[in-house]
C-alpha cells in the first residue's frame, strides 16, 4: 500500500510542475497539427505515421468529455500522460529493487530528464506513447520479479496499444518476442498474449486497407526521412552517434554512472531480463541516432525509459548504498539547465544560434525544458512574420486554425495569447 500511495504523491507532484512550466502559448513544431486536429473535433479513421490514431483520439474525447477548448484537452493530455508515466517508473524500479529511496530518486531523475519534461510541456504525443511503453515495461518486470504471469497477457495488450499511439514501437517488437520466448513453457499465458498481440498489430493495416489505404500505410509516411537515414556518409553517422551520447549526457547528468552500473549489475543478476531490455534498448537507440529529423531527441524517449529503470538498479547497488544521504542532488537538476543556457550565451556560436533561433524564443527553446511565457506559434503568424528558415507546414496549420477561432469570434489581439 505504501508504494502505491507514493506513486500517487509523485503524480500530483510532477502534475503540479509540469502545470506550472507549461507552455502559456502554442508552441512551434508539431503542437499546432495536433491542437488544430483535437479543435476540429474530428476523429481519426485511419492509423498512419503521422495520424498517431490513438492520441488524437483520446484529446477529442477529452475535449468533448470535458467542454474544454482544445489548448486545455491537449494540455491536460500531456501533463497527465507524464506525471503518470513518472509514478510508473516508480513502481517499476521499486518492484525491481524493493528499494523506497531509489525508486524516488530514479523517477525523479526521469521526470526531470530534459527530453521527457520538455514532451511534458508541449503539445505532444510523446508523453502518452511513453505511458503505453512505461506499462508494456512493467508488465515485463512484474513477470520477472513478481513471478505474476497475468502480466504476460498485459504486457502484448500494452504494446499493442502503443503501436496506435506511435509506429515507432514496432522496434520494440523484438523484446516482446524474446519475452513471451521465454516464457513459453506458461501456455495458458503466452498464446492469448501472443494471439492478443497479433490482432492488435494486424488491426493497424485492416483499419487503414478499409479506408482504401495501402497495406504499408501503418509505417509508411510517404517521406524520405528513412531513406536519407541510410545514405549518410561514414563520418555523418559518427558525428550522429556522438550527437546521441550528448543527448544522453543532457538527460541524466552524473546519473550516468549508476545507468552504467545498473547494465552490469542486472546482467550478472538476470541476464534474460537483461537480454529482453537490451535488444529493446538497442533497437531504439540505433534508430532513434541515424534517424535523419531535426527533432529525433524524442524518439530516444523509450530508451530514456529503460536507461531510467537501468539508474534505479545501480542505485541499488550495495556498493552505492551510501549515496543515499547525497540523493537529494537529483533535485538540483533544474539547475543544471539554468547552467548551461547561461554558459552557451558566453559562446559566440550560443549567440549566432540565440539569434538565429530568435522568432521561437531562442536558446530558451532548446536548453530549458520549461515552456511558459513562450513565443506562440500564433502570434507569430497573425503578426505575419518571417522566419529565418522553413516553417511553411507550421504557418499553414496555424493560419487554418485562425480563421476557426476568428469564425468563433476571437479577435487577432485574443488570438495572440493563445
Amino acid at each position: 500500500m505504501k508504494k502505491y500511495l507514493s506513486a500517487i504523491m509523485l503524480f500530483f507532484i510532477f502534475s503540479a510542475i509540469y502545470y506550472l512550466g507549461s507552455f502559456t502559448k502554442i508552441p512551434f513544431a508539431d503542437c499546432i497539427g495536433f491542437v488544430l486536429s483535437i479543435e476540429k473535433g474530428e476523429y481519426e479513421t485511419v492509423a498512419t505515421p503521422l495520424s498517431h490514431f490513438l492520441y488524437i483520439n483520446t484529446g477529442i474525447f477529452i475535449k468533448d468529455l470535458t467542454g474544454l477548448h482544445a489548448i486545455e484537452a491537449s494540455r491536460f493530455l500531456v501533463v497527465a500522460s507524464g506525471a503518470a508515466t513518472v509514478a510508473l517508473i516508480y513502481l517499476i524500479v521499486n518492484a525491481i529493487t524493493k528499494t523506497q529511496w531509489t525508486a524516488i530518486t530514479t523517477a525523479f531523475v526521469f521526470g526531470f530528464s530534459f527530453s521527457f519534461w520538455r514532451n511534458a510541456e508541449i503539445v505532444e504525443v510523446y508523453t502518452y506513447n511513453c505511458l503505453w511503453i512505461s506499462l508494456f515495461f512493467f508488465s515485463i518486470v512484474n513477470t520477472f520479479i513478481e513471478k505474476k504471469n497475468f502480466y504476460i497477457i498485459l504486457s502484448s495488450l500494452f504494446l499493442g496499444i502503443a503501436l496506435w499511439v506511435h509506429i515507432e514501437n514496432i522496434l520494440l517488437i523484438p523484446a516482446l518476442f524474446l519475452f513471451l520466448f521465454y516464457f513459453r513453457m506458461e501456455k495458458q499465458y503466452v498464446y492469448p498474449s501472443f494471439i492478443l498481440f497479433i490482432l492488435l498489430f494486424s488491426s493497424l493495416p485492416i483499419l487503414n486497407m478499409s479506408q482504401g489505404l495501402p497495406f504499408n500505410a501503418f509505417y509508411s509516411s510517404g517521406q524520405s526521412w528513412v531513406k536519407d537515414s541510410l545514405k549518410q556518409p561514414p563520418l555523418q553517422l559518427i558525428k550522429d552517434f556522438f550527437q546521441s551520447f550528448i543527448y544522453l549526457i543532457y538527460n541524466f547528468n552524473i546519473f550516468i554512472f549508476f545507468g552504467i552500473a545498473g547494465i552490469s549489475l542486472l546482467y550478472k543478476t538476470n541476464r534474460k531480463m537483461f537480454t529482453v531490455f537490451f535488444i529493446a534498448a538497442l533497437m531504439v537507440y540505433g534508430f532513434s541516432t541515424f534517424y535523419l529529423v531535426p527533432d529525433n531527441y524524442v524518439f530516444f524517449l523509450p530508451f530514456n525509459i529503460i536507461f531510467a529503470l537501468s539508474i534505479g538498479y545501480g542505485l541499488s547497488s550495495v556498493k552505492y548504498a551510501s549515496f543515499k544521504k547525497f540523493s537529494w542532488v537529483c533535485l538540483l537538476i533544474p539547475l543544471g539547465y539554468i547552467f548551461a543556457y547561461h554558459t552557451v550565451l558566453l559562446t559566440e556560436k550560443g549567440k549566432e544560434a540565440d539569434n538565429f533561433k530568435k522568432y521561437k524564443g531562442g536558446m530558451n527553446y532548446y536548453l530549458l525544458p520549461w515552456m511558459n511565457d513562450n513565443v506562440g506559434i500564433l502570434e507569430f503568424t497573425v503578426d505575419h512574420k518571417i522566419a529565418p528558415e522553413p516553417i511553411d507546414w507550421m504557418t499553414e496549420s496555424a493560419k487554418e486554425y485562425i480563421q476557426i477561432l476568428k469564425s468563433k469570434g476571437y479577435t487577432d489581439d485574443e488570438i495572440r495569447k493563445l
